[in-house]
């Protein structure tokens, strides 16, 4: 029977033992475990019913342990770390022999951050091992970002998820590569490409790879829920086309021309896509639990995290 609680105590005792438990995190709550320990690795990959060629981004508390797995650190590596560290910001770098290949997906490297979340750094900074945490949800599910999500996918697998409250960003951290000193995207999120582009200039996007990811994210079936979805730039059409089906709407802002659905959920009255972006799993989790037909969300605007929040939207309806 899993157990919610606040004691960081308990989730080191457990992490010293080999254990998993759930972190909060301020994108999505994660899997945890010592990247040193294979059997908690296995378990993150097994409970998780994760592919093993799918790495795992291992959270360290202090740009200084960058080096315990790192080999290397390229300047604009750098310039990332400083303008966004702590934060939903992961780098992906040649990695030091000693971090386990199981935790990489046999690649020479490793997809690293330093959370902002005060209890997960804290609970970082009280163990003498960095920690690989994968969003806690089984594999291609909707990402959790609150401690009942973790609860209702793990209730009897997981022995602790650690109360961190609602995550602040709500949908997982930007992933940035290094291929011949040029910046890749690996995966869209919480952080925009604007952002990142601000610090670095102009980034290539590489976001799909269904055989050998370089990094978590990039499968075309991602972060779906049960229920049927579709993702349309005309949501009233679609509605009208299937009066006898019970609908549920995902919309950014704004009212429909119809009433023929049965539950909406608007993500910003103001039209703000970052508080539409740290709604938008926990709206999903709600949408998913009403035994609708269909879930039918509106394509948000290709900008800013715009872009992240369809990419989500698109790997869900897969």
């Amino acid at each position: 029977m899993i157990q919610i609680s606040s004691d960081i105590s308990k989730a080191i005792e457990l992490l010293n033992r080999e254990d998993v438990v759930a972190i909060p995190t301020e994108t999505v709550y994660g899997l945890a475990g010592n990247i040193y320990s294979e059997k908690a690795i296995r378990k993150i990959f097994q409970v998780k019913q994760r592919p093993l060629f799918n790495p795992l981004i291992v959270h360290i508390a202090s740009i200084d342990q960058l080096e315990k797995v790192a080999r290397e650190f390229p300047i604009k590596a750098q310039k990332l770390a400083e303008a966004f560290w702590p934060g939903s910001l992961t780098l992906i770098l040649p990695k030091k022999s000693n971090i386990p290949l199981i935790v990489t997906g046999g690649k020479d490297t490793v997809g690293v951050r330093i959370p902002n979340h005060p209890i997960t750094l804290s609970l970082l900074k009280q163990l003498s091992f960095p920690l690989a945490a994968p969003s806690a949800n089984p594999y291609n599910r909707i990402s959790p970002t609150s401690s009942y999500h973790v609860k209702g996918y793990f209730e009897n697998t997981l022995p602790l998820v650690l109360e961190g409250g609602e995550c602040k960003n709500g949908i997982e951290s930007t992933i940035i590569g290094f291929e011949n000193n040029e910046a890749i995207l690996y995966r869209l999120g919480a952080i925009s490409v604007e952002d990142i582009e601000k610090i670095i200039g102009k980034i290539q996007i590489k976001n799909k790879s269904e055989t050998t990811p370089n990094a978590p994210g990039m499968l075309a079936k991602h972060y779906a829920p049960k229920t049927k979805m579709y993702l349309l730039n005309d949501i009233d059409e679609f509605i009208e086309n299937n009066k006898s089906k019970k609908i549920g709407v995902l919309k950014f802002k704004g009212e429909l021309n119809t009433t023929r659905f049965e539950h909406i959920e608007i993500l910003s009255i103001s039209g703000d896509l970052k508080e539409a972006a740290s709604k938008l799993y926990s709206t999903l989790h709600k949408l998913d639990s009403l035994n609708l037909d269909i879930i039918v969300a509106e394509r948000f605007p290709n900008v800013g995290l715009g872009k992240s929040i369809n990419d989500r939207l698109e790997r869900a309806i897969k």
